[in-house]
């Protein structure tokens, strides 16, 4: 199909994940996508991003997802 595949997984460099998001479909878990977004927000820097423009998400397990892990913040210090 032509299409690239990512992964998000936790402790990768900075540079890795601004490619693997770079990828057509990119696979990881609700935190890591939630703290490369938290930590989007605060880099000074837009080089300093590692997440591009979103379009859609298929998320597995959406139940999981959205109703039991939804009272767990994600907190950085």
């Amino acid at each position: 199909l032509g299409m690239t595949v990512g992964v998000n997984v936790p402790n990768m460099p900075p540079q890795a994940k601004k490619e693997a998001y770079q990828a057509d479909i990119l696979y990881g878990t609700n935190n890591e996508f939630g703290f490369d977004y938290l930590r989007d927000n605060m880099a000074f820097r837009n080089e300093d991003r590692v997440q591009r423009e979103r379009f859609f998400a298929v998320v597995d397990e959406v139940d999981s997802i959205l109703i039991d892990e939804a009272r767990t913040p994600l907190i950085i210090s």
